[in-house]
Protein backbone atom coordinates (compact mmCIF):
# COMPACT_ATOMS: atom_id res chain seq x y z
CA UNK A 1 0.00 0.00 0.00
CA UNK A 2 1.51 3.32 -1.10
CA UNK A 3 1.27 5.96 1.64
CA UNK A 4 3.23 8.80 0.04
CA UNK A 5 3.01 11.17 -2.89
CA UNK A 6 4.73 14.23 -4.31
CA UNK A 7 2.61 17.24 -5.22
CA UNK A 8 3.47 20.88 -5.88
CA UNK A 9 7.15 20.07 -5.43
CA UNK A 10 6.52 18.80 -1.93
CA UNK A 11 6.69 15.26 -0.51
CA UNK A 12 3.81 14.02 1.62
CA UNK A 13 4.16 10.87 3.72
CA UNK A 14 1.28 9.44 5.77
CA UNK A 15 1.63 7.19 8.79
CA UNK A 16 -0.99 4.57 7.91
CA UNK A 17 -4.28 4.00 6.09
CA UNK A 18 -6.38 5.91 8.61
CA UNK A 19 -3.99 8.83 8.68
CA UNK A 20 -4.70 9.06 4.94
CA UNK A 21 -8.44 8.73 5.59
CA UNK A 22 -8.47 11.48 8.20
CA UNK A 23 -6.45 13.91 6.13
CA UNK A 24 -8.45 13.20 2.95
CA UNK A 25 -11.67 14.21 4.69
CA UNK A 26 -13.23 17.57 3.85
CA UNK A 27 -12.53 20.05 6.62
CA UNK A 28 -14.47 19.34 9.83
CA UNK A 29 -13.95 21.09 13.13
CA UNK A 30 -14.31 17.74 14.91
CA UNK A 31 -11.30 16.30 13.09
CA UNK A 32 -9.37 19.45 13.96
CA UNK A 33 -10.39 19.05 17.59
CA UNK A 34 -9.19 15.44 17.54
CA UNK A 35 -5.84 16.55 16.08
CA UNK A 36 -6.07 14.29 13.03
CA UNK A 37 -7.08 16.67 10.21
CA UNK A 38 -4.95 17.82 7.30
CA UNK A 39 -2.88 20.86 8.19
CA UNK A 40 -3.35 22.50 4.79
CA UNK A 41 -5.34 22.24 1.58
CA UNK A 42 -2.21 20.86 -0.10
CA UNK A 43 -1.98 18.05 2.41
CA UNK A 44 -5.71 17.30 1.98
CA UNK A 45 -5.31 17.04 -1.80
CA UNK A 46 -2.23 14.85 -1.36
CA UNK A 47 -4.15 12.53 0.95
CA UNK A 48 -6.99 12.29 -1.59
CA UNK A 49 -4.47 11.34 -4.31
CA UNK A 50 -3.07 8.57 -2.14
CA UNK A 51 -6.53 7.40 -1.08
CA UNK A 52 -7.71 7.25 -4.70
CA UNK A 53 -5.16 4.54 -5.47
CA UNK A 54 -5.75 2.31 -2.44
CA UNK A 55 -7.65 -0.92 -3.16
CA UNK A 56 -10.85 -1.99 -1.44
CA UNK A 57 -9.02 -5.10 -0.23
CA UNK A 58 -6.86 -2.92 2.03
CA UNK A 59 -9.93 -1.76 3.92
CA UNK A 60 -11.24 -5.25 4.55
CA UNK A 61 -7.84 -6.26 5.84
CA UNK A 62 -7.49 -3.10 7.95
CA UNK A 63 -10.80 -2.16 9.60
CA UNK A 64 -10.86 1.13 11.49
CA UNK A 65 -11.13 -0.68 14.83
CA UNK A 66 -9.76 -4.24 15.19
CA UNK A 67 -12.28 -7.07 14.76
CA UNK A 68 -11.46 -8.74 18.07
CA UNK A 69 -11.84 -5.49 20.04
CA UNK A 70 -15.05 -4.01 18.65
CA UNK A 71 -18.61 -5.30 18.21
CA UNK A 72 -19.43 -2.80 15.45
CA UNK A 73 -16.47 -4.04 13.39
CA UNK A 74 -17.64 -7.63 13.86
CA UNK A 75 -21.18 -6.78 12.75
CA UNK A 76 -19.87 -4.99 9.64
CA UNK A 77 -17.41 -7.72 8.68
CA UNK A 78 -19.72 -10.65 9.45
CA UNK A 79 -22.42 -9.09 7.27
CA UNK A 80 -20.17 -8.76 4.23
CA UNK A 81 -21.17 -10.76 1.14
CA UNK A 82 -17.89 -12.43 0.24
CA UNK A 83 -18.98 -13.40 -3.27
CA UNK A 84 -19.59 -9.75 -4.17
CA UNK A 85 -16.45 -8.65 -2.32
CA UNK A 86 -14.30 -11.07 -4.32
CA UNK A 87 -15.56 -9.45 -7.54
CA UNK A 88 -14.51 -5.94 -6.52
CA UNK A 89 -11.70 -6.33 -3.98
CA UNK A 90 -9.03 -5.21 -6.45
CA UNK A 91 -10.85 -2.01 -7.41
CA UNK A 92 -9.23 1.17 -6.22
CA UNK A 93 -11.32 3.77 -4.39
CA UNK A 94 -11.08 5.92 -7.50
CA UNK A 95 -12.43 3.10 -9.66
CA UNK A 96 -15.36 2.61 -7.28
CA UNK A 97 -16.16 6.30 -7.53
CA UNK A 98 -16.02 6.26 -11.32
CA UNK A 99 -18.24 3.17 -11.46
CA UNK A 100 -20.87 4.74 -9.18
CA UNK A 101 -20.98 7.89 -11.29
CA UNK A 102 -21.30 6.15 -14.66
CA UNK A 103 -24.60 6.69 -16.44
CA UNK A 104 -24.71 2.95 -17.15
CA UNK A 105 -24.60 2.13 -13.43
CA UNK A 106 -28.20 1.83 -12.24
CA UNK A 107 -29.90 1.21 -8.91
CA UNK A 108 -29.96 -2.58 -9.38
CA UNK A 109 -26.20 -2.59 -9.97
CA UNK A 110 -25.53 -0.53 -6.86
CA UNK A 111 -27.83 -2.73 -4.75
CA UNK A 112 -25.68 -5.72 -5.75
CA UNK A 113 -22.29 -4.11 -5.22
CA UNK A 114 -23.09 -2.53 -1.86
CA UNK A 115 -23.33 -5.99 -0.31
CA UNK A 116 -19.58 -6.38 -0.85
CA UNK A 117 -18.64 -3.01 0.64
CA UNK A 118 -17.58 -2.38 4.22
CA UNK A 119 -18.42 0.91 5.90
CA UNK A 120 -14.77 1.99 5.62
CA UNK A 121 -14.88 1.49 1.84
CA UNK A 122 -18.03 3.60 1.65
CA UNK A 123 -16.42 6.32 3.76
CA UNK A 124 -13.35 6.28 1.51
CA UNK A 125 -15.26 6.80 -1.74
CA UNK A 126 -17.31 9.55 -0.08
CA UNK A 127 -14.12 11.51 0.58
CA UNK A 128 -13.33 11.59 -3.14
CA UNK A 129 -16.74 12.88 -4.18
CA UNK A 130 -17.88 16.43 -4.75
CA UNK A 131 -21.21 17.60 -3.35
CA UNK A 132 -22.81 17.11 -6.77
CA UNK A 133 -21.34 13.61 -6.99
CA UNK A 134 -22.97 12.75 -3.66
CA UNK A 135 -26.33 14.06 -4.87
CA UNK A 136 -26.11 12.34 -8.26
CA UNK A 137 -25.33 8.87 -6.93
CA UNK A 138 -27.72 9.05 -3.96
CA UNK A 139 -30.52 9.96 -6.36
CA UNK A 140 -29.95 6.68 -8.21
CA UNK A 141 -30.38 4.55 -5.09
CA UNK A 142 -34.01 3.69 -4.35
CA UNK A 143 -34.70 2.36 -0.86
CA UNK A 144 -38.16 1.25 0.30
CA UNK A 145 -39.12 -0.01 3.75
CA UNK A 146 -42.46 -0.93 5.32
CA UNK A 147 -43.78 -0.50 8.87
CA UNK A 148 -47.48 0.43 8.66
CA UNK A 149 -46.89 2.30 5.41
CA UNK A 150 -44.17 2.16 2.75
CA UNK A 151 -41.51 4.85 2.87
CA UNK A 152 -39.18 5.63 -0.01
CA UNK A 153 -39.40 5.29 -3.75
CA UNK A 154 -39.06 7.77 -6.59
CA UNK A 155 -40.70 11.15 -6.06
CA UNK A 156 -41.59 10.66 -2.38
CA UNK A 157 -40.64 13.09 0.40
CA UNK A 158 -41.98 12.12 3.80
CA UNK A 159 -41.79 13.88 7.15
CA UNK A 160 -41.49 13.07 10.82
CA UNK A 161 -43.99 15.08 12.85
CA UNK A 162 -42.02 16.04 15.97
CA UNK A 163 -44.46 17.55 18.51
CA UNK A 164 -41.92 18.11 21.29
CA UNK A 165 -43.18 19.83 24.44
CA UNK A 166 -41.29 21.32 27.38
CA UNK A 167 -43.31 19.30 29.95
CA UNK A 168 -44.56 16.37 27.84
CA UNK A 169 -48.10 17.60 28.40
CA UNK A 170 -50.37 15.29 26.34
CA UNK A 171 -52.75 18.11 25.40
CA UNK A 172 -49.91 20.38 24.27
CA UNK A 173 -48.43 17.52 22.29
CA UNK A 174 -51.82 16.81 20.71
CA UNK A 175 -52.19 20.40 19.52
CA UNK A 176 -48.84 20.24 17.71
CA UNK A 177 -49.79 16.90 16.15
CA UNK A 178 -53.12 18.18 14.85
CA UNK A 179 -51.53 21.33 13.45
CA UNK A 180 -48.83 19.28 11.72
CA UNK A 181 -51.37 16.91 10.22
CA UNK A 182 -53.31 19.88 8.89
CA UNK A 183 -50.22 20.86 6.87
CA UNK A 184 -49.69 17.35 5.52
CA UNK A 185 -46.91 16.40 7.94
CA UNK A 186 -46.42 13.09 9.73
CA UNK A 187 -46.33 10.40 7.06
CA UNK A 188 -42.95 8.95 8.05
CA UNK A 189 -43.59 9.08 11.77
CA UNK A 190 -45.26 10.86 14.64
CA UNK A 191 -42.38 10.80 17.10
CA UNK A 192 -41.69 12.70 20.33
CA UNK A 193 -38.37 13.40 22.08
CA UNK A 194 -39.48 13.08 25.71
CA UNK A 195 -38.47 15.36 28.57
CA UNK A 196 -39.45 12.64 31.04
CA UNK A 197 -37.78 9.34 30.15
CA UNK A 198 -39.76 7.27 32.66
CA UNK A 199 -41.86 4.32 31.57
CA UNK A 200 -45.09 5.84 32.89
CA UNK A 201 -44.59 9.07 30.95
CA UNK A 202 -43.68 7.20 27.76
CA UNK A 203 -46.82 5.07 28.07
CA UNK A 204 -49.01 8.16 28.52
CA UNK A 205 -47.64 9.77 25.36
CA UNK A 206 -47.86 6.56 23.31
CA UNK A 207 -51.46 6.04 24.37
CA UNK A 208 -52.35 9.58 23.27
CA UNK A 209 -50.53 9.04 19.96
CA UNK A 210 -52.41 5.80 19.42
CA UNK A 211 -55.73 7.44 20.27
CA UNK A 212 -55.17 10.18 17.68
CA UNK A 213 -53.99 7.68 15.06
CA UNK A 214 -57.04 5.46 15.59
CA UNK A 215 -59.61 8.27 15.91
CA UNK A 216 -58.68 9.67 12.52
CA UNK A 217 -57.50 6.39 10.95
CA UNK A 218 -54.13 7.95 10.09
CA UNK A 219 -51.82 5.74 8.00
CA UNK A 220 -48.54 6.38 9.80
CA UNK A 221 -46.21 5.16 12.55
CA UNK A 222 -45.85 6.27 16.21
CA UNK A 223 -42.83 6.26 18.51
CA UNK A 224 -41.47 7.94 21.66
CA UNK A 225 -37.72 8.46 21.45
CA UNK A 226 -36.85 7.34 24.98
CA UNK A 227 -33.97 4.97 25.70
CA UNK A 228 -34.51 1.58 24.09
CA UNK A 229 -34.83 -0.16 27.46
CA UNK A 230 -37.57 2.27 28.55
CA UNK A 231 -39.50 1.61 25.35
CA UNK A 232 -39.12 -2.13 25.80
CA UNK A 233 -40.58 -1.94 29.29
CA UNK A 234 -43.44 0.21 27.99
CA UNK A 235 -44.24 -2.43 25.36
CA UNK A 236 -44.15 -5.18 27.99
CA UNK A 237 -46.71 -3.16 29.97
CA UNK A 238 -49.00 -2.98 26.96
CA UNK A 239 -48.11 0.40 25.43
CA UNK A 240 -48.96 0.70 21.71
CA UNK A 241 -45.66 1.04 19.81
CA UNK A 242 -44.98 0.88 16.08
CA UNK A 243 -41.27 1.70 16.05
CA UNK A 244 -38.51 1.32 18.62
CA UNK A 245 -35.94 4.11 18.61
CA UNK A 246 -32.31 4.34 19.64
CA UNK A 247 -29.33 6.62 19.03
CA UNK A 248 -26.38 4.57 17.81
CA UNK A 249 -22.65 5.06 17.27
CA UNK A 250 -19.83 3.68 15.15
CA UNK A 251 -17.85 1.93 17.88
CA UNK A 252 -18.60 -0.47 20.71
CA UNK A 253 -17.20 2.00 23.23
CA UNK A 254 -19.53 4.80 22.09
CA UNK A 255 -22.51 2.46 21.99
CA UNK A 256 -21.71 1.57 25.58
CA UNK A 257 -21.89 5.29 26.36
CA UNK A 258 -25.42 5.21 24.89
CA UNK A 259 -26.13 2.21 27.14
CA UNK A 260 -26.64 -0.28 24.31
CA UNK A 261 -25.21 -3.41 22.72
CA UNK A 262 -26.05 -5.22 19.51
CA UNK A 263 -27.79 -7.99 21.45
CA UNK A 264 -29.97 -5.40 23.19
CA UNK A 265 -31.00 -3.89 19.84
CA UNK A 266 -31.89 -7.32 18.46
CA UNK A 267 -33.89 -8.10 21.60
CA UNK A 268 -35.81 -4.85 21.13
CA UNK A 269 -36.44 -5.64 17.46
CA UNK A 270 -37.82 -9.07 18.28
CA UNK A 271 -40.03 -7.57 20.99
CA UNK A 272 -41.42 -5.04 18.51
CA UNK A 273 -42.08 -7.79 15.95
CA UNK A 274 -43.95 -9.97 18.45
CA UNK A 275 -45.64 -7.42 20.74
CA UNK A 276 -45.57 -4.12 18.83
CA UNK A 277 -48.49 -2.62 16.93
CA UNK A 278 -46.87 -2.29 13.48
CA UNK A 279 -47.40 -4.53 10.49
CA UNK A 280 -43.62 -4.59 9.88
CA UNK A 281 -41.26 -6.08 8.95
CA UNK A 282 -39.18 -2.91 9.50
CA UNK A 283 -39.73 -1.83 13.10
CA UNK A 284 -36.54 0.01 14.17
CA UNK A 285 -35.64 3.71 14.04
CA UNK A 286 -32.04 4.90 14.53
CA UNK A 287 -30.44 8.33 14.80
CA UNK A 288 -26.80 9.23 14.24
CA UNK A 289 -24.64 12.32 13.82
CA UNK A 290 -21.03 13.06 12.91
CA UNK A 291 -18.92 13.67 15.99
CA UNK A 292 -20.77 11.58 18.56
CA UNK A 293 -17.88 9.12 18.89
CA UNK A 294 -15.42 11.93 19.62
CA UNK A 295 -17.78 13.42 22.19
CA UNK A 296 -17.92 10.07 24.03
CA UNK A 297 -14.19 9.35 23.60
CA UNK A 298 -14.95 6.32 21.47
CA UNK A 299 -13.48 7.42 18.14
CA UNK A 300 -10.22 5.43 18.40
CA UNK A 301 -8.36 8.22 16.57
CA UNK A 302 -10.51 7.72 13.46
CA UNK A 303 -12.05 10.63 11.54
CA UNK A 304 -15.70 11.45 12.19
CA UNK A 305 -16.90 10.65 8.67
CA UNK A 306 -15.56 7.09 8.87
CA UNK A 307 -17.08 6.61 12.32
CA UNK A 308 -20.40 7.87 10.96
CA UNK A 309 -20.23 5.34 8.11
CA UNK A 310 -19.73 2.62 10.70
CA UNK A 311 -22.99 3.70 12.37
CA UNK A 312 -24.77 2.73 9.16
CA UNK A 313 -22.91 -0.57 9.01
CA UNK A 314 -24.19 -1.30 12.52
CA UNK A 315 -27.73 -0.13 11.68
CA UNK A 316 -28.26 -2.21 8.56
CA UNK A 317 -28.05 -5.50 10.50
CA UNK A 318 -31.38 -4.61 12.13
CA UNK A 319 -33.13 -3.61 8.88
CA UNK A 320 -34.64 -0.35 10.21
CA UNK A 321 -37.68 1.43 8.80
CA UNK A 322 -35.89 4.77 9.04
CA UNK A 323 -32.51 6.23 9.99
CA UNK A 324 -31.67 9.89 10.22
CA UNK A 325 -28.54 11.87 10.80
CA UNK A 326 -29.13 14.84 13.08
CA UNK A 327 -26.59 16.71 11.06
CA UNK A 328 -26.12 20.03 12.83
CA UNK A 329 -27.30 19.20 16.34
CA UNK A 330 -24.09 18.33 18.17
CA UNK A 331 -22.59 21.78 17.68
CA UNK A 332 -19.73 23.79 16.18
CA UNK A 333 -17.07 21.70 17.90
CA UNK A 334 -17.80 19.01 15.29
CA UNK A 335 -19.34 20.92 12.37
CA UNK A 336 -18.32 24.55 12.63
CA UNK A 337 -20.40 26.37 10.03
CA UNK A 338 -22.97 26.03 7.28
CA UNK A 339 -20.42 24.80 4.74
CA UNK A 340 -19.45 21.91 6.98
CA UNK A 341 -23.08 21.14 7.88
CA UNK A 342 -24.14 21.06 4.22
CA UNK A 343 -21.23 18.81 3.30
CA UNK A 344 -21.92 16.46 6.23
CA UNK A 345 -25.62 16.22 5.40
CA UNK A 346 -24.88 15.21 1.81
CA UNK A 347 -22.19 12.76 2.94
CA UNK A 348 -24.36 11.07 5.56
CA UNK A 349 -27.35 10.74 3.25
CA UNK A 350 -25.19 9.21 0.51
CA UNK A 351 -23.44 6.79 2.87
CA UNK A 352 -26.70 5.69 4.47
CA UNK A 353 -28.33 4.94 1.13
CA UNK A 354 -25.24 3.14 -0.16
CA UNK A 355 -25.53 0.90 2.92
CA UNK A 356 -29.13 0.17 1.90
CA UNK A 357 -30.83 2.25 4.58
CA UNK A 358 -34.02 4.29 4.36
CA UNK A 359 -32.29 7.58 5.03
CA UNK A 360 -33.61 10.87 6.36
CA UNK A 361 -31.81 13.97 7.58
CA UNK A 362 -32.63 16.31 10.42
CA UNK A 363 -31.55 19.44 8.53
CA UNK A 364 -30.74 21.54 11.56
CA UNK A 365 -28.39 23.85 13.43
CA UNK A 366 -27.85 25.12 16.95
CA UNK A 367 -27.92 28.80 17.79
CA UNK A 368 -24.18 28.95 18.59
CA UNK A 369 -23.17 27.70 15.11
CA UNK A 370 -22.23 29.87 12.15
CA UNK A 371 -25.39 28.88 10.27
CA UNK A 372 -28.89 30.24 9.77
CA UNK A 373 -32.25 29.39 8.25
CA UNK A 374 -31.12 30.08 4.70
CA UNK A 375 -28.36 27.50 5.12
CA UNK A 376 -30.67 24.71 6.23
CA UNK A 377 -33.12 25.57 3.46
CA UNK A 378 -30.26 25.26 0.96
CA UNK A 379 -29.37 21.83 2.36
CA UNK A 380 -33.01 20.71 2.32
CA UNK A 381 -33.29 21.59 -1.37
CA UNK A 382 -30.06 19.73 -2.18
CA UNK A 383 -31.15 16.66 -0.22
CA UNK A 384 -34.59 16.61 -1.82
CA UNK A 385 -32.83 16.63 -5.20
CA UNK A 386 -30.74 13.71 -3.92
CA UNK A 387 -33.84 11.66 -3.10
CA UNK A 388 -33.78 11.98 0.69
CA UNK A 389 -36.60 9.91 2.21
CA UNK A 390 -37.76 12.32 4.91
CA UNK A 391 -37.16 15.45 6.99
CA UNK A 392 -38.35 16.71 10.38
CA UNK A 393 -41.52 18.76 10.73
CA UNK A 394 -41.66 21.01 13.81
CA UNK A 395 -43.90 24.04 14.48
CA UNK A 396 -42.12 27.02 12.86
CA UNK A 397 -38.95 24.91 12.63
CA UNK A 398 -38.15 25.83 16.25
CA UNK A 399 -37.85 22.99 18.76
CA UNK A 400 -38.79 24.54 22.08
CA UNK A 401 -37.71 21.47 24.04
CA UNK A 402 -34.35 20.62 22.41
CA UNK A 403 -33.53 24.28 21.62
CA UNK A 404 -32.41 23.90 18.04
CA UNK A 405 -33.64 24.97 14.61
CA UNK A 406 -34.78 22.57 11.91
CA UNK A 407 -37.37 22.24 9.14
CA UNK A 408 -40.92 23.36 9.85
CA UNK A 409 -44.32 22.27 8.57
CA UNK A 410 -44.30 24.90 5.80
CA UNK A 411 -40.80 23.91 4.65
CA UNK A 412 -41.78 20.33 3.87
CA UNK A 413 -44.78 21.28 1.77
CA UNK A 414 -42.80 24.01 0.00
CA UNK A 415 -40.16 21.44 -0.97
CA UNK A 416 -42.87 19.08 -2.21
CA UNK A 417 -44.52 21.72 -4.38
CA UNK A 418 -41.27 23.27 -5.63
CA UNK A 419 -39.52 20.04 -6.58
CA UNK A 420 -42.53 17.96 -7.56
CA UNK A 421 -42.41 15.32 -4.83
CA UNK A 422 -45.25 13.87 -2.76
CA UNK A 423 -46.01 12.36 0.65
CA UNK A 424 -46.13 8.60 1.20
CA UNK A 425 -48.94 7.26 -0.99
CA UNK A 426 -51.24 5.96 1.77
CA UNK A 427 -50.87 9.24 3.64
CA UNK A 428 -51.41 11.28 0.47
CA UNK A 429 -54.75 9.57 -0.04
CA UNK A 430 -55.68 10.30 3.56
CA UNK A 431 -54.81 13.99 3.10
CA UNK A 432 -56.98 14.20 -0.01
CA UNK A 433 -59.85 12.51 1.82
CA UNK A 434 -59.63 15.12 4.60
CA UNK A 435 -59.39 17.92 2.02
CA UNK A 436 -55.94 19.01 3.18
CA UNK A 437 -54.21 18.26 -0.12
CA UNK A 438 -55.40 18.84 -3.67
CA UNK A 439 -55.00 16.14 -6.32
CA UNK A 440 -52.16 18.20 -7.85
CA UNK A 441 -50.24 18.07 -4.54
CA UNK A 442 -50.88 21.65 -3.38
CA UNK A 443 -52.47 22.50 -0.06
CA UNK A 444 -56.15 23.37 0.06
CA UNK A 445 -57.54 26.57 1.56
CA UNK A 446 -58.42 24.68 4.76
CA UNK A 447 -54.88 23.36 5.26
CA UNK A 448 -53.28 24.65 8.44
CA UNK A 449 -56.60 24.75 10.30
CA UNK A 450 -56.20 22.16 13.06
CA UNK A 451 -59.75 22.80 14.32
CA UNK A 452 -61.04 20.44 11.61
CA UNK A 453 -59.85 17.57 13.83
CA UNK A 454 -61.50 18.82 17.04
Amino acid sequence: MRLNTRLYGQDFVFKNLYDVMAKANEEKSGDNLAGIAAESTKERVAAKEVLANITLKEFKENPAVPYEKDEVTRIIMDGLNLKVYEEIKDWTVSELREWLLQTETKDRDIQWIRRGLTSEMISAVTKLMSNMDLIHVAKKIIIKKHCNTTIGGTGILASRLQPNHTTDDPDGIMISILEGLSYGIGDALIGLNPVDDTVDSVIRVLERFDQIKRNFNIPTQICVLAHVTTQMEAIKRGAPTDLIFQSIAGSEKSNEAFGITGDMIEEARQLALTHGTAAGPNVMYFETGQGSELSSDGHHGIDQLTMEARCYGFAKKYDPFIVNTVVGFIGPEYLYDSKQVIRAGLEDHFMGKLHGLSMGVDVCYTNHMKADQNDVENLAVLLTAAGCNYFMGIPAGDDIMLNYQTTGFHDIQTLRETLGVKPIEEFRQWLEKHKILEIDGTLTMTAGDASQFL
